[in-house]
């Protein structure tokens, strides 16, 4: 009998879905993620509950929606009160380490307010992660572990991120910053050894081996392909760009385009990827970063089988949102295009249950606050649903009958930090889109702004915005309802669980407490 008793969570950063070779892409091989889907279950729509990092991880590791856990951008801190994976799992006796990013930030006020001053290295500093090997690869971190490993390996630098990983070399021995789209053609100045992802991955593999016959939980997460979009040798020049997918785009998306949009597009980061030379020399880096990712992916599965943790480690791969690369003419993410929003999703589950399910492809709606709540039940925990808004995956990897099925999902943007809002001319409170994407219509309201619309059923990539035309009102109308009822279903209560509402509900006079009585006995 085959039993979970670990659990392997990895994300990688800003990585598409249509860049995986299961989920389709004609040139672009990922047979380590292919094999894992071809032993679990691919879920053809995944989506995420911000196209942010931050807030998106806060979903993924909470399992509710942003609007709940409130850490609505990069640098807002998680309120001190929600509870975390690494909480959950703690109480299973279980520590949840870390190897890799997560965007976390401890609530300094909170923690103030109540007196608390805990160590660094303390659970209410750490997301509830035990912090093994922490990188966040988006900017400099001369003290972390990466840096100090390199300069083991000889990378002589005060700051051997900036100055090797994510610098490039070209042939004359030039030192290129990574920074610089331009340069990303070039390798990498470090080794592909001493890369991020090799690094990452490494550390990862040796906990695994140092806890032998013990259960563990672990969030191996990547930075990769996340900008800056550095491969190392050979990845840098493993594709060409006629092995790229070419942005999908259109000129009438730039005549008279939603004002949110329009001053997304006139983001620096955006205005370089509406040319071609900028997407034609990005596009094929980042196909290189993710078939490194890919690589040292398949050396963890062999290391898994070695050990045989293949027989009770459940295994969860996704990514915390895309990238837009050109698309839409746009840079970076944020906005609620597919190639933002959907990401890959796949889940290993070694129990029995699940052998009748391994290869398969679910068209099922589902969320990144479907992690948590597979994760607990995978692990034999009674799920807190007074709290998680996400469902387990489990009823899918398993082949349960009737699966309750959504019939939409939501995602949200706070872009109170963005240029974008100073150019619209508003004030950081009125800043706030949350998108619902139902089977045919997704449709986005704007505080403050007209709201979009587009129909998956004749325009599948997103290219006609509907959100003004007088033809579709009742349409969303419709759209804004459902926005109303999954407010409304929003959960709030948080510190006291169901079964005590239960046990609770109307026991007044038990207490002794007898109001509104006339003659009663």
């Amino acid at each position: 009998m085959r039993n979970i008793r670990n659990f392997l969570f990895i994300m990688c950063d800003q990585l598409r879905a249509d860049h995986l070779s299961c989920y389709g892409h004609p040139h672009l091989r990922t047979p380590a993620l292919d094999r894992l889907a071809s032993r679990g279950v691919l879920f053809e729509r995944a989506f995420v509950q911000s196209g942010v990092c931050g807030p998106s991880r806060m979903s993924f590791y909470t399992g509710r929606y942003v609007s709940s856990h409130r850490a609505t951008w990069n640098r807002v801190p998680l309120p001190l009160d929600e509870w975390l994976l690494g909480d959950y799992l703690g109480g299973l006796g279980h520590d949840l380490a870390l190897f890799g990013k997560t965007h976390w930030l401890p609530d300094e006020q909170g923690m103030a307010r109540l007196g608390l001053a805990p160590a660094s290295g303390e659970p209410l500093r750490q997301g509830g992660f035990l912090e093994l090997a922490r990188h966040d690869g988006h900017h400099a971190e001369p003290d972390g572990p990466y840096a100090r490993w390199l300069r083991e390996q000889g990378y002589d630098s005060p700051d051997p991120w900036s100055d090797f990983a994510i610098s490039t070399v070209d042939a004359s021995g030039g030192v290129h910053s990574g920074w610089r789209m331009r340069n990303v053609h070039l390798p990498a100045r470090v080794r592909e050894e001493h890369s991020e992802t090799a690094y990452t991955v490494g550390r990862a593999i040796e906990h695994i081996r140092a806890r032998g016959e013990q259960a563990w939980s672990m969030h191996l997460s990547l930075v990769k392909p996340h900008w800056p979009y550095v491969a190392p040798d050979p990845y840098h020049a493993m594709y060409g760009v006629e092995q790229c997918l070419p942005p999908v785009r259109d000129a009438g998306e730039r005549a008279d385009p939603h004002p949110a949009y329009a001053a997304y597009m006139a983001h620096p980061e955006s205005s370089h990827f509406a040319r071609d030379e900028v997407w034609r020399r990005v596009r094929p880096a980042y196909q290189g970063l993710v078939r490194q990712v890919d690589d040292h992916l398949g050396r963890l599965w062999a290391e898994l089988e070695r050990l045989e943790r293949w027989e009770d480690t459940l295994i969860v791969f996704t990514a915390d949102h895309g990238d837009y690369l050109g698309d839409h003419w746009l840079g970076e993410k944020e906005l609620f295009h597919d190639c933002v929003q959907r990401v890959p999703l796949l889940v290993y589950d070694p129990s029995p249950q699940a052998d009748a399910t391994r290869g398969s492809r679910s068209t099922a709606p589902v969320e990144a606050i479907d992690v948590v709540p597979t994760a607990l039940q995978g692990l034999g925990a009674e799920l807190p649903l007074h709290r998680i808004e996400g469902r387990s995956l489990l009823a899918h990897t398993r082949g349960e009958a009737n699966v309750q099925a959504r019939d939409a999902v939501f995602s949200e943007l706070d872009f109170s930090f963005r240029q974008a809002r100073l150019d619209l001319g508003l004030a950081p409170g009125d800043c706030q889109a949350t998108m619902v994407r139902g089977e045919r219509w997704k449709y986005v309201d704007w505080k403050g702004l007209p709201p979009q619309l587009f129909d998956l059923q004749e325009d599948p990539h997103e290219l006609r915005d509907l959100g003004r035309d007088a033809g579709y009102e009742v349409v969303r109308q419709r759209m804004r309802e459902r926005l109303h009822l999954w407010r409304a279903d929003l959960k709030l209560r948080t510190t006291v669980g169901l079964g005590e509402v239960e046990r609770k509900t109307a026991t007044h006079r038990r207490a002794g407490v007898h109001y509104g009585l006339w003659d009663e006995a």
